[in-house]
Formats: C-alpha cells, sequence, structure tokens
C-alpha cells in the first residue's frame, strides 16, 4: 500500500520553488543594465583602461589565432592589434558578457545545491517509510509466525482425540465422562 502526504504539497517549500525561479530570472534581467553601466564606466579610469586595453588586445590574439587555426591558415603570421576605442569596446562587452554569465553560473550552483537539498530531504523520506514498511512486515511475519504455532497446537490436539475431537472439542469431554460414568451391560 502506497502512502501519499498530502500535507507535505501544503508545505510553503512547494510555494518558494516558483518564488526562487521567478527571482532568478529577475536577477539575470537586472544584470544586463548592470553589464551595460559595467561597459559605460570601463573607459573613463587611466589604469582601468589600460588593463582592459591590454586584455582585449590578448583576446584579440587569441581568437584570430583559433580562427586561423580552424580555417587551415598560417598561424605564424603577425597579427595587427585593435586600434584603442575597438579594444576598449570589445573589453567592455567581454567584461559585460563575463558579469552575465558570472551571475547565470551562480544562480545556476545555487539551483543545483538547492535541488540537492530538496533530493536529499526526498530520499530520507523515502528511507523513512521503508525502515517503516520492514518493521510492519517483521511484525506480520512475527504475527503469522506465532499463528502457525497455534494452528499446530490445535491440529496436534485435534490428532490426539481422534476424527470426532476435529468436529467437536467441547462436547467430546461430556460424552466421554458421561459413558465412563454409565455402566455397560
Amino acid at each position: 500500500m502506497i502512502v501519499v502526504d498530502w500535507k507535505r504539497w501544503e508545505t510553503p517549500a512547494a510555494m518558494v520553488l516558483p518564488l526562487v525561479k521567478l527571482g532568478t530570472l529577475a536577477l539575470k534581467t537586472l544584470c544586463k543594465p548592470i553589464a551595460n553601466r559595467l561597459k559605460k564606466e570601463a573607459g573613463k579610469h587611466p589604469k582601468f583602461r589600460q588593463f582592459i586595453i591590454s586584455i582585449a588586445q590578448a583576446n584579440h590574439r587569441l581568437s584570430t589565432n583559433l580562427q586561423r587555426r580552424i580555417y587551415g591558415h598560417k598561424t605564424d603570421v603577425v597579427i595587427r592589434p585593435l586600434n584603442e576605442e575597438k579594444a576598449v569596446q570589445a573589453a567592455s562587452d567581454l567584461i559585460g558578457e563575463l558579469f552575465v554569465f558570472s551571475v547565470g553560473g551562480v544562480a545556476l550552483i545555487f539551483e543545483v545545491q538547492r535541488s540537492a537539498r530538496s533530493e536529499a530531504r526526498k530520499e530520507e523520506l523515502r528511507k523513512m517509510e521503508l525502515e517503516a514498511l520492514k518493521e510492519k512486515e517483521e511484525e506480520l511475519t512475527r504475527e503469522v509466525q506465532f499463528l502457525k504455532q497455534k494452528l499446530d497446537e490445535i491440529e496436534n490436539l485435534a490428532n490426539s482425540r481422534g476424527l470426532t475431537g476435529v468436529f467437536n472439542f467441547r462436547g467430546n469431554r461430556k460424552t466421554e465422562s458421561a459413558t465412563s460414568a454409565t455402566p455397560t451391560n
């Protein structure tokens, strides 16, 4: 027999799942304007500007070499660097994409951990239900053994009294004592 705990479905935990998913979606949506703001601010600070230009140039060299290898072209050629404005724009785009990607990654990690905790709780409930079923099975096995023992005792008693003992346990005693008390002629 399968027992369904309907109260478990009425708990606030069942209502939290849509809210968590909605919150994750809202977070991803809010990340895009923040990423755009980062892009705008990235080129204004001189030291940070130099840093992102060097990142953009390295990314440009890497992607150009990869493309040349994919298409089977020579890779030992000199790659022209990007001009400063294109490098700032490319680095800003890269920073924005990395920000959105990192927020998505954190949200994914959070969702996986939440799901793992939920599965662990479900597994614990399954183990408890299984343990309860095993205990019930052991109890029923003991009861069956007890009933078999009682049945064996009744069969032994019936066999010792003969065929009439099977049909009349109580009446047999009265007739036995009455026949032994009356003398036979």
